[in-house]
C-alpha cells in the first residue's frame, strides 16, 4: 500500500497516535512526490524536518518512471487533479493500486484504485 501526503504529515503529530501505530504496523510505500511535498514546506522546523527524513529513510520510496509519468499524464488529461495527486495516483496504479489517504475525494472514482481514509472514523486504532 502507499500512503498520501497528508497521511504522513498527520502521522507526525501527536494528536494521531493510532495512525502512527498504523504506518509502522503496515509498513507503507510512498512516491517520490511524497518526500518532495514533505521535505519542501518551506516552514519545516530541523527537528520535524529530521523526524521525516528518518520516515523515509525506512521506508519505501517509490520512483516517478516513464510509466508513471504515462498514468499521471493520462489521469490529468481525464480529471482535473493537482500534479501531485495525480504522481501520487499513478505511482499506487503502477506499484500496489491500495492507496491510504484523508483526502478521498482527490482519488474518487479512479478505475483500478483502491482508496482507504484510515482517520475518516477517528484516529486509527
Amino acid at each position: 500500500m502507499i500512503f498520501d501526503s497528508n497521511l504522513v504529515i498527520l502521522g507526525a503529530r501527536p494528536d494521531y497516535p493510532g495512525l502512527l501505530r498504523l504506518m509502522r504496523s503496515l509498513a507503507p510505500a510512498v512516491s517520490a512526490v511524497t518526500v518532495i511535498e514533505v521535505l519542501g514546506y518551506h516552514k519545516l522546523s530541523s527537528e520535524t524536518k529530521s523526524g521525516f527524513e528518518a520516515f523515509f529513510r525506512s521506508t519505501d520510496v517509490l520512483p516517478i518512471t516513464e510509466p508513471v509519468v504515462g498514468r499521471a499524464v493520462a489521469l490529468r488529461q481525464a480529471r482535473k487533479m493537482t500534479l501531485g495527486d495525480a504522481i501520487v495516483a499513478a505511482t499506487a496504479l503502477e506499484y500496489d493500486p491500495v492507496l491510504y489517504t484523508h483526502n478521498p475525494k482527490d482519488f474518487h472514482g479512479i478505475a483500478g484504485l483502491t482508496v482507504i481514509d484510515p482517520v475518516a472514523s477517528g484516529d486509527s486504532p
